[in-house]
């Protein structure tokens, strides 16, 4: 396994290196070499042999494996998912809700990690608490960790439900003091984790996570339509799975017994076929990642994005991405007051090759580790001053 040093500015393992200055990586990222050509060969061989001869079946369990190392749980507590937005639903519709129940979550949530509490409430007449995002003095805006703790405390929360980064300011939530609170006080932990695996080390024992969720796609380089969902081993019994079908099943390969048994583990939220082609992508791509070492790849986002908050400060821009007591992620949200954000955009895509986005009114840069110093000075040179 090539070093993260050998692979940062690597054309061959990153083409996208060779094409684009690449910072949407908290949208939808490219996908490496490696992650491509496990996916070439998967279609190569439904192409010429079907699945004779494959190790497909085995190899995805092999995942199940390596995706469970990859957040400290059990093979068995690992399902599946298409998409984060059907790990959250399956949380979200898996539950027994009572009348009066309370869930938790924050007011600056992406759609995914709203929509499915929203519905639980208008159906079941739970209430949904948000809590609001504030603004420091320096700019960057956070939704105080005390003020989830608080609502979580309250004795009709049943559930907390929580984006590990947020989408739209960076803010990398205290999770782990959330889910002391939650653990201790009979509260469920439900984490959105899409913008924080293959960023910084996630590891569900030590921060008392009950259920989370993550589609590969964005920072473990994998592909669309390939996830991870987490069920604590100790809640499988009572998470009812969200779609029914032949492979939640015990006996799911005794095609003409009909025993509506499900499976003990975590593949009981598995309905259905695979993407088989999508998680053998999966598979290379958290192979690369585990390989270099989380610690390893998080140290160098930090560094690269320092690089770039000291830089875009230089330059007058207001930072909203929180950056102290391990608030920081691979996110940074910055806006100018002279400068037409959506020109900007268009500016540095048309003109420079640079692809960076807007979220909620804001310029969002995602790097990632194996992006270079030359293109964040590349970034920083081409963005007008104030």
């Amino acid at each position: 396994m090539p070093s993260l040093s050998a692979l940062v500015g690597d054309l061959q393992a990153f083409p996208i290196l060779r094409h684009w200055d690449f910072y949407n990586h908290a949208g939808v990222a490219p996908i490496p070499h490696v992650a491509a050509e496990a996916m070439r060969a998967t279609v190569l061989q439904a192409e010429v042999m079907a699945y004779l001869g494959t190790a497909w079946y085995k190899d995805v369990e092999q995942l199940r494996s390596e995706a469970a190392a990859f957040i400290n749980a059990t093979p068995g507590e690992i399902a599946f998912i298409k998409n984060t937005s059907e790990g959250l639903a399956t949380v979200a519709g898996g539950i027994a809700w009572r009348h009066g129940d309370r869930i938790v979550t924050t007011g600056v949530e992406y759609p995914a990690n709203m929509y499915p509490w929203m519905d639980v409430c208008s159906r079941y007449g739970v209430e949904l608490v948000q809590v609001a995002e504030e603004t420091a003095a320096d700019g960057s805006v956070a939704v105080p960790t005390e003020r989830i703790c608080q609502e979580a405390s309250h004795p009709r929360t049943r559930l907390v439900a929580l984006s590990h980064v947020q989408f739209g300011s960076g803010q990398r939530l205290d999770v782990a003091a959330v889910g002391a609170l939650c653990r201790a006080n009979g509260k469920l932990l439900c984490v959105d984790a899409i913008q924080s695996l293959g960023v910084v080390p996630v590891d569900v024992r030590a921060m008392n996570i009950d259920y989370l969720a993550a589609d590969g796609h964005k920072w473990m380089l994998g592909p669309e339509g390939a996830g991870i969902f987490y069920c604590r081993a100790e809640l499988l019994s009572t998470t009812r799975p969200l779609i029914i079908g032949w492979m939640n099943m015990l006996h799911a390969q005794e095609f003409g017994k009909y025993d509506f048994t499900l499976r003990p583990d975590a593949a009981r939220f598995e309905c259905g076929s695979w993407n088989i082609i999508g998680l053998h992508g999966l598979r290379a791509s958290l192979g690369l990642l585990a390989g270099i070492g989380m610690d390893a790849v998080s140290l160098r986002i930090k560094a690269l994005t320092d690089q770039l908050i000291d830089g875009l400060c230089r330059k007058g821009y207001c930072i909203a991405s929180p950056r102290t007591n391990n608030q920081w992620s691979g996110i940074i949200s910055f806006a100018s007051a002279r400068h037409d954000h959506h020109e900007l955009v268009h500016g540095l895509r048309k003109s420079h090759r640079i692809e960076l986005v807007l979220r909620l009114g804001r310029l969002r840069c995602s790097p990632h580790f194996y992006n270079t110093e030359k293109q964040i000075d590349r970034l920083v040179d081409v963005l007008p001053g104030h």
